[in-house]
């Protein structure tokens, strides 16, 4: 990945923060764009040959002049990873259409801007765009009316741009994790869903942020020279076996 340049958005933490990492270990330069700017300053500093860019991607001003301040420093976009998200989760008819804006605009819209918007320079490089969806994009489950249909129809998306911007070089898959032990699951999920969860997993487990950015980078990479509109279920094996948890219900 040396000499290469990846924007990763949803960057400060996470999956993201995971993925700028594995980047650098791999020679590449990072731009590292994240609405939360204290969050994104933190962990920016603690990294070298990174640009932290403060943008909200649901916003086209702010996505345009994040990929204007990407070239003007580096000349070049090779990789651009859709990482950012929200998620809301919540019984259909108690879903108001305010949170479903909201998880749009930030899953849906967010991809398709920053993707439109650096079209341009990744004809230039024969680059690639890696989008993290969900295992909830490929199985329905309960409370993810919003969250589970903005990631399939980012599956959907990502597959609408292999097939246009092939022709060009460019290349687009996408991510779908299962379970992964972040912070804010742990934070949030009770000891009957991680049971739950580890009882429908094949691998009995939750998988980590490291483990969802392997497969990112992978895709990111040369290795991947003949791979496009594809999603990988970075799930343990999750959805084999359905993601219907009663557990979830409750």
């Amino acid at each position: 990945m040396s000499e290469r340049v990846a924007i990763i958005t949803g960057a400060a933490r996470g999956i993201g923060l995971a993925t700028t990492e594995l980047m650098l270990e791999e020679g590449a330069t990072v731009v590292m764009v994240d609405y939360d700017q204290q969050a994104l300053s933190k962990a920016a500093n603690t990294l070298n040959n990174v640009l932290p860019i403060e943008c909200d991607v649901s916003q086209p001003d702010q996505v345009q002049q994040m990929i204007a301040t990407t070239l003007e420093q580096h000349g070049r976009i090779d990789c651009l990873v859709n990482n950012a998200g929200v998620a809301d989760f919540g019984p259909i008819e108690s879903t108001s259409f305010d949170v479903w804006r909201k998880v749009m605009a930030t899953n849906l819209d967010g991809v398709f801007l920053c993707s439109q918007a650096a079209i341009p320079a990744l004809k230039q490089s024969q680059g690639c765009i890696v989008n993290i969806a969900s295992i909830s994009g490929l199985r329905a489950s309960t409370l993810r009316t919003a969250y589970g249909t903005s990631k399939a129809a980012v599956i959907h998306l990502t597959q609408q741009q292999a097939a246009e911007l092939g022709e060009h070089g460019i290349r687009a898959n996408c991510v779908a994790p299962g379970p992964v032990r972040t912070k804010l699951a742990m934070a949030v999920h009770t000891q009957a869903i991680i049971d739950a969860y580890h009882d429908a997993l094949p691998l009995n487990r939750y998988g980590t942020e490291k483990e969802i950015a392997q497969a990112i980078v992978f895709l990111c990479s040369q290795k991947a020279s003949f791979i496009t509109g594809q999603t990988l279920a970075a799930d343990g094996g999750f959805e084999s076996t359905g993601v219907g948890l009663p557990a979830l219900r409750s």
